[in-house]
């Protein structure tokens, strides 16, 4: 005879299981580390300050 299931807890398990499945995807998708982050702030500043430098004055 098979093992008696809890419907209710297996439902709330899996429902956790797929919330953790998308949130890794999201973290490999949309995340950075700290250092990435301020790395690529300080590409897009320097760029700008590149970018205004070569501006002419009318």
């Amino acid at each position: 005879m098979g093992t008696v299931v809890n419907l209710r807890q297996r439902r709330k398990q899996k429902a956790r299981d797929q919330q953790a499945r998308l949130a890794d995807e999201n973290a490999v998708r949309f995340g950075l580390t700290r250092a990435e982050r301020d790395r690529q702030k300080a590409e897009a500043e320097k760029a700008a300050r590149d970018l205004s430098g070569h501006k002419r004055e009318p």
